[in-house]
């Protein structure tokens, strides 16, 4: 399994059945202590999403301890879902995003919803949407359900948009 993959389903698991936040393991490769990124980490249950949280910058020390928080997170946090029951970690899948630095978009002509994530913000508000997602084929969709996420009404407010590209770990 993924490295990336693994440590957040340990995660989950120790947190759910130990109540207990787990630390990156010392064998890790260097990578996980010594890069800092934003992390995504979404969980699913037979196909469909169970919970999504992450960071777009890094919060933490290192992409290790994104990685756990952000997990736990997923599972525990995301509004649209009740927190994960332990009966169901066997039925979970894990996909973690390593997100690149988010580049201010000049054009949207730039963006491609397959290559690019991105972020729609205002002064008070932001919504952010990960590449490549299933049912979201344009630029128009992926800037419609950012700007929904967020609350923002794109007519009527100012907006920066961000895109970032991201590295994708799942499991085989």
């Amino acid at each position: 399994m993924n490295p990336y993959v693994e440590l957040a389903r340990k995660a989950v698991e120790n947190y759910l059945n130990e109540r207990m936040i787990i630390t990156p393991a010392k064998n890790l490769p260097k990578e996980f202590f010594e890069r800092k990124a934003g992390v995504f980490v979404t969980i699913e249950k037979d196909g469909r999403l169970r919970g999504c949280i992450g960071t777009y910058l890094p919060v933490r020390d290192n992409i290790g301890e994104e990685i756990i928080h952000n997990a736990i997170a997923a599972a525990t946090e995301d509004y649209r879902f009740g927190a994960v029951k332990k009966v169901e970690l066997p039925h979970l899948s894990y996909i973690v995003y390593i997100l690149q630095k988010p580049e201010k978009v000049l054009d949207i002509a730039e963006l491609n919803p397959k290559k690019f994530g991105i972020i729609v913000k205002t002064r008070e508000k932001s919504g952010l949407l990960l590449p490549d997602l299933e049912g979201v084929n344009t630029v128009a969709e992926q800037i419609g359900i950012c700007c929904e996420k967020a609350g923002i009404v794109l007519k009527q407010e100012n907006v920066e948009i961000y895109k970032f590209t991201v590295e994708k770990y799942e499991e085989e």
